[in-house]
C-alpha cells in the first residue's frame, strides 16, 4: 500500500490531474503543480501550491469556485460533487445540523451572494457551525467584488491546503 507524497509522485498524469482536481479546481492551479512532480517532500508540494495560486488571475478563481457545493445545500453536495462529496460533506459538517431557519438564511445569504458578486459564496467551512457561516456570509456582503475575491480567493487556499492534507493521508492500494 502506497501512502501520501510517494503515492501522488507516482501516479499516472491522469490519475494525479483528477486527484489535485479534487484539492482545487483550477486547471492553472492543476496544471503546474502537474509540471512539478515528483515533489521531493510534502513542504515541496505545499510551496508548489503555494507559487502556482500567486500565478491565478480571476478566470482561474472562479474555475475553482465552481468545483464547490454551495454552503448548506446538501443535496448539491450529493449530486453535482460525489467525487469530493466525502470532504466537503466533512468540511461542511457545521451545516448538517443546522435549524430548518438557518438553512433557510443560508439559501437566502448564497442567492444575494451569487448575484452581487456573480460566484457562490465560498468559506473554509472546516470547524464552523452552520450560524457561524451564516454570520460569515452576512459580513462579507457589503464588500467590493473586488475586495470580495481576493477573500474568496484567500479561502480556497485553505480549502485547498486542507485537501491536499487529506490526499496526502489518505491510503490506496
Amino acid at each position: 500500500m502506497k501512502h501520501g507524497l510517494e503515492r501522488l509522485n507516482q501516479l499516472p498524469l491522469i490519475d494525479a490531474e483528477e486527484a489535485l482536481t479534487h484539492c482545487c479546481g483550477a486547471s492553472r492551479w492543476v496544471e503546474q503543480l502537474i509540471d512539478q512532480r515528483p515533489f521531493a517532500s510534502v513542504e515541496a508540494l505545499r510551496e508548489a501550491s503555494t507559487a502556482a495560486f500567486a500565478t491565478l488571475a480571476e478566470y482561474d478563481w472562479l474555475e475553482a469556485f465552481e468545483h464547490h457545493p454551495q454552503i448548506g445545500d446538501l443535496e448539491s453536495l450529493k449530486k453535482k460533487f460525489a467525487a469530493t462529496a466525502r470532504w466537503a460533506g466533512n468540511e461542511q459538517a457545521g451545516a448538517n445540523g443546522a435549524g430548518e431557519e438557518t438553512l433557510r438564511a443560508l439559501a437566502a445569504g448564497n442567492a444575494a451572494y451569487a448575484e452581487k458578486f456573480g460566484f457562490i459564496f465560498i468559506v473554509c467551512a472546516t470547524g464552523k457551525s452552520a450560524a457561524e457561516m451564516l454570520a460569515l456570509l452576512q459580513a462579507r456582503l457589503p464588500h467590493s467584488r473586488e475586495e470580495e475575491l481576493k477573500i474568496a480567493a484567500g479561502e480556497q487556499e485553505k480549502i485547498t491546503a486542507l485537501r491536499l492534507d487529506k490526499l496526502l493521508t489518505e491510503s490506496h492500494s
